[in-house]
C-alpha cells in the first residue's frame, strides 16, 4: 500500500444489522492510519457511477446503533459483465482508492474477487443475516435477526395460546436453514423446518397431534424461506390435523431495527481488520470470525459453499420440542 492510504468501503446486497458500526469503524479506522476514507453510495451500482464522498470522523457519528446502511445498497447486474468490471475499475481508479471494503454476502464477494483478478485491492466483510457465508462462525446482522424473530415468535405464541391453536411462521432462508433452526432452538419452536433436512408433512401433523394427546393448547412452526411457504405448509397441514391453522410471513422486519450489542462488537472488529489487512498489502480476502478472534482467508472460500447447518444442534432442537 502507498504511504498515504485512501480506502473505499461500500454496502452491498441486501442490508443487515451492523452494517453502520462496520462503515464506522472502517472509517475511523483509516483515519487513526493517516489515510483518508471514501464512502461509496448505493452500493456497486454507485461504485459504477463514481457516487462517493469523503469521510470525517464525524461522518459516521450517531450511525452505531442505527440498522440498515446510512450509505444505502443495491444489487447490481452491471458487475456481472466485462463492461461493468471494467467501469468499477476504472472509477476506482478515477477516486484515487488504494483499497476497497465490501460489506455484503457471497454475491458481492463474487465480484469483489473478479476485482482483485483486475488487480484491485479488495477486502470483504461479511454482512448478511442469513449467516449462510462459509469460513466464518457467523455474520454480521444474524444475532439481531434472531433476536427479532425470537421477539415476533412470543409475540404470536401468545395469540396462539389463547386461541389454542398452531401457528407456522416462517423466516429468511432461501438456501441456508441456520437462522430457522437457531430461531427456532432460541424460541422453543415445536417444529423447525429447513432445507437442509428433508421433511413430509405428514411428520409435522404427527408432531403436532401427540403435543395435542399431552395437552399442549397452541403449536409453533418455524419454516425456512427455503423448505417451504407458510400459507401452503398451514393450509395443508390444517387439511391433514382436521382444525384451523394460521401463518405468519415476518418478511423484511427481520433486517431491520438497532443492531444488538454482540452485531456491534462483531462489526466494528472486522471492519478494523478488513483496514488493517489493506494497509498490510492484503488482498482479495473475507474477514471472518473464528473461535472468536478475527481472520482473514481467501474470497473464494467464501462463496465456494454455503456455511453449514450443525445437524446435531437440529436434533437437539427437535428432542428439547418433545
Amino acid at each position: 500500500m502507498p504511504e498515504q492510504a485512501r480506502i473505499g468501503v461500500l454496502t452491498s446486497g441486501g442490508d443487515a444489522p451492523g452494517m453502520n458500526a462496520a462503515i464506522r469503524s472502517v472509517v475511523r479506522m483509516t483515519i487513526a492510519n493517516g489515510g483518508e476514507a471514501v464512502a461509496i453510495y448505493q452500493g456497486y451500482e454507485g461504485l459504477l457511477d463514481g457516487a462517493s464522498r469523503p469521510m470525517e470522523l464525524g461522518s459516521v457519528g450517531g450511525v452505531l446503533d442505527r440498522g440498515g446502511t446510512f450509505i444505502g445498497t443495491s444489487r447490481s447486474e452491471r458487475m456481472y459483465s466485462e463492461e461493468g468490471l471494467d467501469l468499477a475499475r476504472q472509477r476506482y481508479e478515477e477516486m484515487g482508492l488504494t483499497g476497497l471494503v465490501i460489506i455484503g454476502g457471497d454475491g458481492s464477494y463474487r465480484a469483489a474477487q473478479e476485482l482483485h483478478e483486475r488487480g484491485l485491492r479488495v477486502m470483504g466483510i461479511p454482512g448478511t443475516i442469513d449467516n449462510d457465508v462459509a469460513g466464518t462462525d457467523t455474520t454480521i446482522g444474524f444475532d439481531t435477526a434472531l433476536n427479532t424473530i425470537c421477539d415476533a415468535t412470543s409475540k404470536v405464541r401468545d395469540t396462539a395460546s389463547s386461541h389454542e391453536r398452531t401457528f407456522v411462521i416462517e423466516v429468511m432462508g432461501r438456501a441456508c436453514g441456520l437462522l430457522a433452526l437457531h430461531a427456532g432452538l432460541a424460541a422453543g419452536a415445536d417444529c423447525i423446518l429447513v432445507p437442509e433436512v428433508p421433511w413430509k408433512i405428514e411428520d409435522v401433523c404427527a408432531s403436532v397431534k401427540q403435543g395435542v394427546e399431552r395437552g399442549k393448547k397452541h403449536s409453533i412452526i418455524v419454516v425456512a424461506e427455503g423448505a417451504g411457504h407458510a400459507f401452503g405448509i398451514a393450509e395443508d397441514l390444517g387439511t391433514l390435523c382436521g382444525h384451523p391453522v394460521r401463518a405468519v410471513v415476518l418478511g423484511h422486519i427481520q433486517r431491520g431495527g438497532a443492531p444488538s450489542a454482540f452485531d456491534r462488537i462483531l462489526a466494528s472488529r472486522m471492519g478494523a481488520a478488513a483496514v488493517e489487512g489493506l494497509m498490510a498489502g492484503e488482498s482479495g480476502m473475507a474477514v471472518g470470525l473464528r473461535n472468536a478472534d478475527t481472520v482473514l482467508y481467501p474470497l473464494p472460500e467464501a462463496y465456494s459453499s454455503h456455511h453449514t447447518m450443525k445437524r446435531h444442534i437440529y436434533d437437539l432442537a427437535m428432542v428439547l420440542a418433545r
